[in-house]
């Protein structure tokens, strides 16, 4: 991108967002988990003098401004790159709004390191999108996210339970798998001739991949850094209402009363547990505000023992034993490296 109204002695090769850009992010979540509203960036052709550049609210120049379509200002800090080259306009707020149109305008304050002054401003637009950005990436499943149940030394089953959605084990031959095929409504994969017929289906190929897939979700949330919470009430979250983010345990977690999560449709939950996870019978994790089991991800390091009637929501990756006590419920996919074991269990996978 260049811009003709420029001295003639320096241009700016290119902006981000670009002009008249659409579908911009609201906001952006750095490698450190580190999220704010998306940054807006000027490129010049030489180094520029960094004191000749502010934002609101720091300095009284406003060299560098961002205001949405109703004139407002948005506040914000500026900083350049180590080579002055780059100047970068950071919004304090954690997001931009949604479906709303900025621009960007860098003034005549602006100048070289050799004291060349813009003959005019730069000025460039960009729209957001309509659905804002959550702080935290979602979790990749890969082929693992096609599975309610997906375990590598098998599902054992006290009759009858209902799985809504796909269920596999693999390694382990398909005489671990223990489910009958009227209790699930979906695949049932196997990795040899063996297991629930006639709904049974040898796939080892299949199996393998989405084994492995697993294993990088599980690493990828086990993973991220910089948390928003960590060591939560020692351990004990029943009772608490959990906004989006990232929370962190170096000890058992456990659910001995009614927790909710609530956020948006689009926010994300990642709960980094290092050793076991406990939900008390008769308790449940209940979903406000637009939240989506799909985005909620249970990174364990030991066994989870989800209790008698219990519900439970979200996708658990596990690293031993996911145990269901009788008539316990979920929404949500039960990956486990281990074992799932299921009594009398109702168990639906998450619209996608």
């Amino acid at each position: 991108m260049a811009f003709s109204n420029l001295a003639q002695a320096v241009t700016v090769s290119t902006t981000n967002p670009s002009n008249g850009a659409t579908n911009t992010p609201t906001s952006t979540n750095s490698s450190n988990n580190i999220v704010t509203g998306t940054a807006v960036s000027a490129t010049f052709s030489q180094a520029m003098n960094p004191a000749s550049f502010d934002s609101n609210p720091a300095g009284t120049l406003l060299t560098f401004t961002l205001k949405d379509s109703g004139g407002n200002e948005v506040m914000g800090t500026v900083a350049m790159n180590a080579a002055n080259t780059v100047a970068t306009f950071t919004p304090s707020d954690s997001a931009l709004r949604t479906n709303e149109k900025y621009t960007a305008t860098i003034s005549i304050a602006a100048e070289t390191i050799g004291g060349v002054a813009l003959p005019d401003p730069i000025e460039w637009s960009f729209t957001t999108n309509d659905r804002p950005v959550t702080g935290q990436a979602l979790v990749n499943l890969g082929t693992a996210g096609t599975f309610a149940i997906l375990t590598q030394t098998g599902i054992t089953d006290v009759y009858a339970s209902s799985i809504v959605g796909s269920v596999g084990t693999s390694p382990i031959t398909g005489a671990a798998l223990l489910l009958s095929c009227t209790e699930v409504a979906g695949m049932v994969y196997t990795v040899n001739a063996a297991g629930p017929l006639p709904c049974r289906t040898t796939s080892p190929n299949l199996l393998t991949t989405a084994v492995g897939d697993m294993g990088f979700a599980y690493s990828d949330a086990a993973g991220r850094s910089i948390p928003d919470f960590t060591e939560l009430g020692a351990g004990e979250i029943g009772g608490l209402t959990l906004a989006p983010g990232l929370y962190k345990w170096g000890s058992a977690v456990s659910i001995a009363t009614n927790v909710t999560l609530s956020g948006g449709p689009n926010d994300v939950w990642i709960f980094q547990i290092a050793k076991t996870l406990k939900q008390a019978s008769a308790t449940r994790i209940t979903l406000a505000g637009g939240a989506q089991a799909k985005n909620i991800f249970w990174q364990v390091g030991d066994v989870v023992a989800i209790g008698t009637t219990a519900h439970f929501e979200g996708v658990l990756l596990a690293k031993t034993l996911i145990a269901f006590k009788t008539g316990a419920s979920a929404n949500g996919r039960f990956l486990a490296q281990t074992a799932v074991t299921l009594e009398q269990n109702a168990i639906t996978q998450p619209a996608q």
